[in-house]
Parts: C-alpha cells; structure tokens; sequence
C-alpha cells in the first residue's frame, strides 16, 4: 500500500483531501436558524415582563367578555351548544368563539415545521435556539414529524423525545434529518400519555402519566410539551394539572402545543375543563382550526383545533429571563459592594 502511495502522489493528495473534508463537515456547527439579539427575545430582555403583564391585562379582559357572550347565548352555560345549527334563531358563534387565542406572545410567533397539517404555530422559537438543556416532548407522532424536525433545525441542543402507541419512530422528516441532528431524538413506541399509570403486559394501550415519564428520563422540566392523543387530553390534562392548581405550583412545562378534538363534548364540561388550563397558569396564544378535518368530514363541524399556550407561572425561558451568570472568581458582585466609604 505505502509503496503504491509513493508511486503515484496524487493518491495521497486525494485521501488527504477526503480525510480533512470529512472533519471539517463531521465538526461544522448545527445549521440553525439566525436568532440572534436582533429579535426581541433572549437574554436581557428588559421588556419582557412589562410584555407578559400587558398580555395577562389584555387576556383578562377576554375572560370577561366570554362571560358576557355566555349569558347572551345561554344564559347559562348549560344552554350554550359547542356548533348551533343554520336554523332561526341564527346565533353565530361556535364553541371556538368563546376560547380565543388572546394572550399576545411576549416573542415571535411563527409557522413551525410544514404549512398545513403537520406544522405548528410556536411562541418564541429563539429563546431555545441556544438554550443548553432544552427539552421537548412530543405525544402522538402519526406519519409527520415536519414540526419535530424543524424544532431540530432551529435549535443547538434541543433534544427531542417522542412518544406514540402505534408508531415504531418519528415520522419522515426525522427519519431524513442528518446524523449530526439524530442524536438528539429519542422514540418510544406503545406508549400513550394518559390520566394515570396503566402499562401492565395486558393494557393497550400502555399509559403512563407525564410525571412517570419525566422521571424515567430524569427530567424536572420541559421546554416545550406537544400532545396529539385523540381526545384522550381532557381526562389527561385534568388529571395532570390539577395538583398543580391546587398547591399553587408552576406547571412543569413552559409551552403546550395540543390539538383539542371535542367530539361529542358539552359546552359545561368544556368550559370546566379550560378554566381549569387557566387557573394552572395556562394561557392561550394561537388556535388553528383543522380545516383538512372539515374538509374530510362536511357532515360534522370544525370539531379539531390546534392550540398553542405558554405557562404565565414560574420563571420558564418564555417568561423570564435566566438568572445572570456568577462573576469569575475575584470579581466583586455590584450587587454587594458597599456604597461610599470603606475601611
């Protein structure tokens, strides 16, 4: 072999190309998107907090309103149907109506992953472009993991864990990403988020709670939490936050991607259970009808809708800011150093 290297040189130049090339592209950065200082976002934002306390005013004010728009339906919540039908009296409204998304995100809010199904609307992508520990769940994969990949692409050290019953891994678009990206996922098959631990050789499907899940990966909190179960979230989401609400706690997530399919649903019980998302701290940003639904089944209404939250409660990265690093050793804190004269 080295005496056919030293015959014929332009084999070494050629392998040595091959090999300096392959390290360059093996150590080249993640390509992600430029979410840099130039946006309103992360770190010091000095105006966040007035922006977050300028939308809870704002969003007060809709919870007013929908009180208001209760009583012109109804009067009482039990009289309120979730799709009226075309017939005198012509009340124009659906259930959707009364559940605005009127909580302004304090960050962008843009199109993740594909347009159409698969996407999703999220709040402040740039403030885990560069978060070290970001962590995303993601319940309920079917074929399309377009928001999945994205959240990859946009990200340094986003890790991506993904769940579903049925599905044996992430859809296409993670099946397709590059290998410097793919260590950062990780699949889970039969597995469903539900209202209580039932995972037993004999139950299908296998339930586990958030919390039991988060403890098996060793994990405190979520970044951003996306859940697609099929109208297992009421229960689910019921069972979840309802400790939370009652020992007054931060929900363990700072944003909620879900999509809601209210088939056969009661406007009280609804009603309930998003009062019950608002007094966890959740508050709604964006909502996205599933028209590909509507549009499969005219003979139902817009029963599926997308929704985006973030959680107003604790200090999560979409809310505040993360505490200012320690001064090096040898470097007083302005915070401490006495005013005036010292001894």
């Amino acid at each position: 072999m080295i005496h056919s290297l030293q015959r014929h040189p332009k084999y070494v130049v050629l392998l040595v190309v091959l090999v300096v090339g392959s390290f360059l592209y093996l150590s080249a950065p993640y390509p992600t998107h430029d979410y840099t200082a130039s946006l309103v976002g992360f770190p010091g934002d000095t105006n966040l907090p007035a922006r977050v306390e300028r939308a809870e005013k704002s969003y007060r004010r809709v919870v007013e309103k929908r009180q208001e728009l209760i009583k012109k339906h109804g009067p009482s919540s039990s009289q309120v149907v979730m799709f009226p039908p075309d017939q005198d009296p012509w009340p124009a409204y659906t259930v959707w109506d009364f559940f605005p998304p009127a909580f302004n995100c304090p960050h962008e809010l843009e199109r993740v992953g594909t347009l159409g199904d698969g996407g999703k609307w999220t709040c402040g992508v740039s403030r885990v472009a560069q978060k070290p520990d970001c962590t995303v769940y993601s319940f309920g994969m079917d074929w399309d993991s377009a928001w999945e990949a994205a959240v990859l692409d946009s990200s340094e050290s986003c890790e991506i864990w993904g769940y579903d019953h049925a599905m044996k891994g992430f859809g296409r678009h993670v099946s397709h990403a590059s290998f410097t990206k793919k260590h950062r996922t990780h699949f889970q098959t039969n597995v469903q988020l539900g209202p209580e631990d039932k995972h037993d050789r004999n139950d299908d499907p296998k339930l586990y709670t958030l919390e039991t899940i988060m403890r098996q990966n060793g994990h405190t909190f979520i970044d951003i939490l996306k859940v697609d179960i099929e109208g297992y979230e009421f229960d689910t989401l019921k069972a979840m936050l309802q400790p939370y609400v009652l020992s007054g706690k931060p929900l363990p997530f700072g944003q909620l991607q879900i999509e809601l399919h209210v088939w056969g649903k009661k406007f009280p019980d609804f009603l309930n259970w998003w009062e019950t998302l608002e007094a966890a701290g959740l508050r709604p940003v964006m909502m996205e009808p599933n028209l590909v639904y509507v549009n499969y089944n005219r003979a139902s209404g817009a029963e599926l809708a997308e929704y985006t939250f973030l959680n107003i409660k604790g200090n999560n990265v979409f809310i505040a800011d993360p505490p200012a690093s320690a001064p090096a050793d040898g470097e007083p804190d302005p915070k401490f150093i006495r005013h005036g004269p010292r001894d």
